[in-house]
């Protein structure tokens, strides 16, 4: 299993990076060929020629319930190229751990959840209809999986959705997510002169770009952290008591946390508000980019004529990115300067999901956890975003979002990794799970 992993992780599928997009289409068609192999039928590349979804059914089985597995096989950039220990695409087992770019983030966790289906089939027969959507583009926005739910619905339904992509709340913790945060991410445009100008000439009249979106991102967020977008707040609901007490019990050495998961000084935020609370429970405004004007070796005395940032604020649930695209649209020409011409463009919006843990999918993979782990699920939210989760939770009867991967796996940075022993686990967790839901007479809505 390791070697097929590896050989996946050698392709190096980054779906920002235009350059990429026949890896990307050589990864959709090496999990296609690798579900065909293990009997899957219906195999379709769907929606994109560069970044199509991988679409399989398994073997049908009458009367059982149909479990959906979601996942993606594009990858975030691997630079700084020089701070990994080992080459990002050339997949190395060190310590215990499988280091590469996508091993956990979310090749590695995928590949658990197509290893427990081919361990839970037995003489080529699955014990649950099993449908695999996998994308291309979650890394970029998922327009193209957004726009194929669409087009095609009937594909997102299900009577259990099953995503492994994220970590456990901390070693020998394994989680649950009861909510997935959703995403505004923007650009914000900034003209200020026809084009660059002296600064020697015309500094003191010249206007510049770069002093008006600084000025602009300032008055966005407070030094305390408070957002500075009117409305923002006025759809975030706190979340109930039961759940704020229960994340009282989870495990955190603030001190370590702060100094080497988040490798701070300190943290940000309100600090009235628990750590889990700003985690994952409050919105949040954060600054990716900024380019304009001069920024190469040595010196360029010029006055930018235009300036950019990339920004992006993650949501709770009850709050639409739509509506936060136009809170952050108006709050931006609000504080633009009056010589300043300043546009906000969106790159990809996703709603956040609220998930129901109180189906009876939850208990099964709570037992499966149990017995593989030792201990049970705890229920946390996520701070990422899916983008088509909202999609997947519409059609089915359960979204059960589980990951295998740990705090310090590096996801999106330099020197990612994926525990060897975690993989394993996810193997016999998910593969227990798919037996544990052919039983269940509940669950099933009418199989295949």
């Amino acid at each position: 299993m390791l070697s097929e992993l590896m050989d996946f992780l050698r392709i190096p599928s980054v779906s920002t990076d235009p350059a990429r997009d026949d890896d990307c289409r050589r990864a959709a068609l090496w999990m296609a060929e690798h579900l065909r192999s293990l009997g899957c039928a219906e195999l379709e590349l769907l929606g994109s020629d560069t970044h199509p979804v991988v679409h399989g059914e398994g073997p049908p089985v009458p009367g059982r319930p149909r479990v959906l597995i979601y996942g993606h096989y594009d990858v975030q950039p691997a630079g700084p190229l020089e701070a990994w220990l080992s080459p990002p695409f050339d997949p190395e087992v060190r310590g215990g751990n499988l280091h590469a770019r996508g091993a956990t983030d979310d090749k590695g966790q995928l590949f658990a959840l197509v290893k427990a289906f081919e361990a839970a089939s037995r003489e080529g027969r699955p014990p649950v209809n099993v449908r695999f959507l996998i994308e291309g583009q979650e890394e970029s926005g998922g327009e193209v999986l957004l726009a194929l739910a669409r087009e095609r619905p009937e594909l997102m339904r299900a009577d259990v959705v099953l995503v492994a992509d994220g970590p456990w709340y901390a070693p020998g913790w394994p989680s649950a997510e009861v909510a997935v945060r959703g995403i505004c991410y923007a650009e914000i445009d900034v003209q200020t002169l026809a084009e660059d100008r002296h600064s020697g000439l015309y500094g003191g009249v010249a206007p510049n770009a770069h002093e008006a979106l600084v000025r602009i991102l300032a008055a966005l967020k407070s030094p305390g952290g408070r957002i500075r977008v009117p409305g923002l707040y006025q759809r975030v609901v706190r979340p109930p008591r039961s759940e704020r007490d229960s994340w009282k019990a989870l495990p955190l050495d603030l001190e370590a946390f702060t100094r080497d998961e988040v490798g701070a000084a300190t943290l940000a935020g309100d600090p009235r508000r628990t750590v889990q609370e700003r985690l994952w429970a409050l919105p949040t405004l954060d600054i990716h980019g900024i380019a304009g004007g001069y920024t190469g070796e040595g010196a360029m005395t010029v006055i930018a004529a235009q300036a950019r940032a990339k920004v992006s604020l993650r949501l709770v649930p009850e709050q639409r990115a739509g509506e936060v695209l136009e809170q952050l649209t108006a709050a931006v020409r609000a504080a633009a300067p009056d010589h300043a011409r300043v546009e906000v463009r969106p790159l990809f919006l996703a709603d956040p999901v609220l998930v129901d843990v109180g189906h009876p999918a939850s208990s099964h993979l709570n037992r499966a956890f149990q017995e593989v782990e030792g201990r049970g699920l705890s229920l946390t939210r996520s701070g990422g975003s899916l983008p088509i989760l909202g999609e997947l939770a519409a059609g089915s009867g359960a979204v059960l979002v589980a990951g295998l991967g740990l705090p310090d796996d590096n996801m999106h940075a330099p020197n990612e990794k994926f525990s060897v022993e975690q993989f394993l686990k996810g193997v016999r967790v998910f593969g227990r799970l798919l037996d544990y839901l052919a039983d269940d007479t509940i669950i099933n809505g009418g199989g295949a």
